[in-house]
């Protein structure tokens, strides 16, 4: 299984429909909420995300592959489900 990982915002609902996508379908995932990090942790997401040309939540990483907000289409697509 590939790993899967995840900056989200707590109160962002494209952002929980995008872990129950994942739940769904009993695949892990980490996440961070990036609303509920310390500032270090929050500024490396910033980093992380504006390295890779990205400005929005969700932002998944599937291995190598970035994926912005919700994109049940895309993730499936990566994942060869």
């Amino acid at each position: 299984m590939k790993k899967i990982s995840m900056y989200t915002l707590s109160t962002c609902p494209w952002c929980r429909k995008t872990k129950k996508f994942f739940t769904d379908k009993n695949i892990p995932f980490d996440y961070i909420d990036y609303d509920l990090a310390d500032s270090e942790t929050q500024k490396r997401i910033i980093n992380d995300m504006e390295r890779h040309g990205a400005s929005a939540f969700p932002y998944v990483m599937i291995e190598n592959d970035i994926v912005e907000g919700y994109s049940p289409d895309r993730y499936t697509k990566l994942l060869g489900l």
